[in-house]
């Protein structure tokens, strides 16, 4: 009944679920990931290029600050979720049909599945555990599971989750940064 608790508590607490980290200033010479879900990169790829001066003469300004110093903050908020979404997706940490340990199944549901646009649709009679599994019709794909106290179990997609928690609490660049970050679905 854990994840029940765990549940109720996120969905009853109206401030944000993520911790706050200080803003900073963003860096001009730090290269810049083409998407949060692209991967890492690697020391093998070569730099970006450069960017032109902005000497006014042809060069294009690039988004104001504001836009920057946002969707820094947005990416250190959600990126410690998305690296636990991907290792337990994309390694060998949990097998086909397996629920995940109460930690991570914890993060999973305060973090993700209570933003869910349908979240009470796919809790149902109630939520007895997560499960990380193969899509029954893309076999290729793992996907996460809620496995419902009556035994059936559903998947549910956690980038509509992310998608959700972004538009609260971040209203005013919230478009933007899922038409930049995120792949079209």
């Amino acid at each position: 009944m854990a994840p029940v608790a765990a549940l109720a508590r996120a969905t009853a607490f109206a401030g944000p679920l993520f911790l706050r980290v200080r803003r900073l200033a963003p860096c001009a010479a730090a290269p810049r990931r083409n998407s949060l879900f692209s991967g890492l990169h690697t020391a093998d790829e070569p730099p970006p290029p450069a960017q032109p001066p902005a000497s006014g003469k042809g060069a294009e300004p690039g988004p104001p600050l504001p836009w920057r110093a946002a969707e820094a903050e947005i990416v250190r908020d959600i990126e410690p979720v998305v690296q636990l979404i991907k290792d337990i997706l994309h390694s060998d940490r949990y097998a086909d049909g397996e629920c995940l340990t109460s930690k991570d199944e914890n993060i999973i549901i305060e973090k993700l599945l209570a933003y869910h646009p349908r979240v009470d649709d796919k809790i149902g009679c109630g939520l007895d555990a997560i499960m990380v599994d193969r899509h029954p019709q893309f076999r290729k794909s793992r996907c996460l599971f809620v496995v419902r106290t009556d035994g059936v179990w559903i998947d549910f997609s956690y980038q509509k989750c992310l998608r959700a928690y972004i538009r609260e609490k971040y209203p005013s660049h919230a478009e933007r940064f899922i038409r930049e970050h995120f792949k079209r679905t």
